[in-house]
């Protein structure tokens, strides 16, 4: 990991969203230079699926050498926004740094993505990274190296990268139109730079997107807070860049990655928006084995595909069912596919010890995944990964995004069965 110098001392950090995750290890790692630290979150009372507090963070960062200023902050709120940045002013003397690292996340299409659901992330996606930069800008402006960091993606317009997700694309490169426009508008005054990893950071968010079983092909935050610490501890004239974490630690010298994994050795989930050829990025996924659920190779199930390739799937699925597996799903699937073997079919994991078949549901569907018939037979038989299916526009999903993950841990269950 990368060591550090003590440049950060002294140096006072607005940081957004802070209470866990990124935004926390950031804030530990500039503790242990002796920086002071503002925990601009909403968390002040324990969630009950979500860990840590802005008071809990504090504890964190006096006990690693810094000092902390816990702030009830909702980033899309003006009014608190602006008095933390005048009690931060007050406490520390001024800002020096600003992380804007709060962010919302929900990867749903146009139709499936609820107004609500939308203005949440523009509002703390876009909004309020303008905001808490906005008001923080005329205190960078008196300090001697004043830095503004985003946690978000290089743009990249390809149309892979909207239209499964258009409203949260457009919310993170929100964030990062400001890095673009915020860093040519002061430029020589305040260093503005964009920050996004390489491969899946391992966050209370990414166990609600991908499960708990997602964490092995992650890496830690730790890495994230050290391509930050790199570069906020550069001089203000470094301006204007999007940053991936893993290209400017190796900058930095950096050679060994492994520690930042959580399961060395294992295979890594590629992250978003970082390829522009969405067949590149399928193949980069397959190859880095993201969400390894079943092996490739010869099998009794593709020499079954070759007869009737849903049908025998299915039977294989319904050799797998049984009130465990029920119990610990709860959940109605519909597949809608399409193609040369087209058809509804259905798997329910809610209701007795479970079934599957042809045609609609017994009951309303949880979730509807819909495909092509072939990339069917390939996601169940370990030919196609799913995530990969998901990003590259192969499967789209409707409905309860966490019972969609649950349906990768029947797909283990096959694994015997190839």
């Amino acid at each position: 990991m990368l060591p550090n110098t003590g440049k950060l001392a002294g140096c006072t950090l607005f940081i957004t969203g802070a209470s866990r995750g990124i935004g926390k290890a950031i804030a530990l790692k500039a503790a242990k230079d002796g920086a002071n630290v503002v925990i601009a979150a909403k968390t002040a009372q324990a969630h009950p699926k979500l860990p840590g507090t802005i008071y809990t963070a504090a504890e964190e960062i006096e006990a690693a050498g810094g000092k902390a200023l816990p702030c009830i902050v909702d980033v899309r709120d003006e009014k608190q926004v602006s008095d933390a940045v005048e009690e931060a002013v007050k406490k520390f003397g001024g800002i020096d740094i600003v992380v804007n690292n709060a962010s919302a996340i929900n990867l749903t299409g146009t139709l499936e993505t609820p107004m609500k659901k939308v203005d949440l992330m523009l509002g703390i996606n876009l909004r309020g990274t303008y905001l808490t930069s906005k008001l923080c800008v005329p205190y960078l402006q008196k300090s001697k190296n004043p830095h503004i960091l985003n946690l978000s993606p290089p743009l990249n317009l390809n149309p892979v990268w909207f239209k499964n997700h258009t409203a949260y694309t457009m919310a993170k490169y929100g964030m990062s139109m400001c890095v673009l426009g915020m860093a040519e508008e002061f430029r020589g005054a305040i260093a503005v730079n964009a920050l996004w990893p390489k491969t899946a950071i391992h966050t209370a968010a990414m166990d609600m997107l991908g499960g708990s079983g997602v964490s092995k092909q992650c890496r830690k935050p730790e890495i994230m807070a050290d391509a930050a610490y790199c570069i906020l501890t550069k001089p203000k004239t470094y301006s204007g860049n999007f940053t991936i974490d893993e290209d400017i630690l190796k900058q930095e010298g950096i050679k060994e990655f492994d520690v930042y994994a959580v399961a060395p050795g294992h295979p890594l989930l590629p992250d978003f928006f970082l390829d522009d050829d969405p067949e590149t990025l399928a193949k980069k996924m397959e190859d880095h084995g993201a969400s390894p659920i079943l092996k490739s190779g010869k099998s009794q199930a593709e020499a079954a595909a070759l007869a009737g390739p849903i049908a025998d799937t299915f039977d294989l699925i319904k050799g797998v069912l049984n009130p465990d597996v029920v119990q610990s799903t709860k959940g109605v699937y519909r597949f809608d596919l399409s193609g040369e073997h087209a058809g509804i079919w259905y798997i329910d994991l809610k209701n007795g010890a479970g079934s599957a078949g042809s045609g609609e549901p017994p009951v309303t569907a949880d979730v509807v995944m819909s495909m092509d018939s072939a990339d069917f037979v390939k996601m169940f038989t370990g030919k196609l990964k799913p995530t990969m299916a998901f990003m590259s526009g192969k499967l789209k999903i409707k409905g309860d995004m966490s019972l969609a993950i649950k349906m990768e841990k029947m797909m283990g269950m096959l694994k015997p069965k190839l």
